[in-house]
């Protein structure tokens, strides 16, 4: 949920990345919220942005949640032990009210 992944990341540092296109991200996301698009994640070595340590929770989120589902699939596969996803992604994020930034085209 919004709530858990906003404890994640003031109390365990986790990472949020967001897996949506260069434009999505643009128009608006997660203050905060690094951008690696979904299609990054099939590369070797994984893209950078994400920690070194495998045991630091990451948080992925797209608009709903497919996009960032895949990602942290492929991240567990990658021996990352905390990949999750956010529930309702961005649209659970608007709708809960969190800050949402937006990046220079």
């Amino acid at each position: 949920s919004v709530s858990e992944a906003v404890r994640l990341m003031t109390r365990e540092k986790a990472v949020l990345v967001d897996t949506r296109d260069a434009a999505a991200y643009a128009a608006g996301h997660a203050t905060g919220a690094r951008h690696i698009p979904l299609d990054d994640f099939s590369k070797t070595p994984f893209p950078s942005g994400l920690p070194s340590n495998k045991t630091q929770p990451v948080l992925l989120m797209c608009e709903r949640g497919v996009r960032a589902s895949k990602a942290a699939g492929l991240l567990r596969k990658g021996g990352y032990e905390r990949a999750l996803t956010i529930d309702g992604g961005m649209a659970a994020w608007r709708e809960a009210q969190m800050p949402v930034e937006r990046s220079a085209a």
